[in-house]
């Protein structure tokens, strides 16, 4: 009975851990950039704060059908492409997840979804400079969404290249050359803005990781070539003698 008790303790605590550690987030924007300007966006968002965030007419009853269709409507456009269109449902609010195709990232800014942004790619010398600014949000009621203050918004960069600088408070760059810029919700909706840059390398990460591999396999044939070589001349060598 003790030990099954300390087992149940033990499994509560690491429950709460993982809350305590795990990161969610009222809206985010994932964005998966090329070094062409293409990119494709993750939009994880609850319905409260899409309403409140950007103004759209969604039903915020969670109880309420939320139609994948007027979703998809509100981020199609002919400078965007909605893929793929899920709901989830987390502490009694609905979500809505999206991945989103975009041609160019400097026109993102033209979507309606996307208008109280503006996305920048430019070069700098030798590097490209991603810029993005977030400004003011619809400032629409959202109801009784059951936030409790401490709720987070994001805007993560996955990067093709290597990252000479980057203006993320904590100077943080996590494996797989992402960066996560984080904001209050409340500050999000009072319209503070979110300042975000990158400096970027013109050749991607990939390319260079292939091309180290293709010299390697070059390099490892020579040495077999090389090895084949030398032994059947020691042979041909050897039967000479004899």
């Amino acid at each position: 009975m003790t030990a099954c008790a300390v087992l149940i303790a033990l499994s509560i605590a690491a429950a709460g851990c993982g809350r305590a550690f795990a990161r969610t987030y009222e809206y985010e924007e994932d964005i998966h950039l090329s070094l062409d300007g293409s990119a494709t966006v993750y939009v994880n968002a609850s319905v409260p704060a899409l309403v409140a965030l950007r103004g759209v007419d969604l039903p915020l009853d969670p109880a309420a059908r939320l139609d994948r269709s007027v979703v998809r409507a509100i981020y199609e456009s002919p400078l965007s492409h909605v893929e793929n269109v899920s709901l989830s449902r987390r502490e009694g609010r609905r979500y809505v997840h999206l991945r989103i195709d975009v041609p160019d990232i400097r026109t993102l800014g033209s979507v309606p979804a996307f208008a109280w942004a503006s996305y920048r790619m430019d070069t700098r010398g030798n590097l490209f400079v991603y810029q993005q600014q977030l400004g003011a949000a619809a400032g629409r009621d959202a109801g009784a969404a059951g936030w409790n203050g401490d709720e987070l918004i994001a805007v993560r960069l996955h990067l093709p290249s290597r990252v000479p600088f980057h203006n993320q408070p904590q100077h943080e760059i996590q494996r797989g050359n992402i960066i996560v810029w984080e904001q209050p919700l409340a500050a999000r909706r009072a319209g503070e803005p979110l300042n975000i840059e990158a400096h970027m390398e013109q050749d991607s990460i990939l390319f260079k990781t292939l091309g180290l591999f293709g010299l390697m396999i070059v390099l490892v044939a020579i040495t077999f070539a090389v090895a084949i070589w030398w032994v059947m001349r020691r042979g041909k060598a050897e039967e000479g003698s004899a």
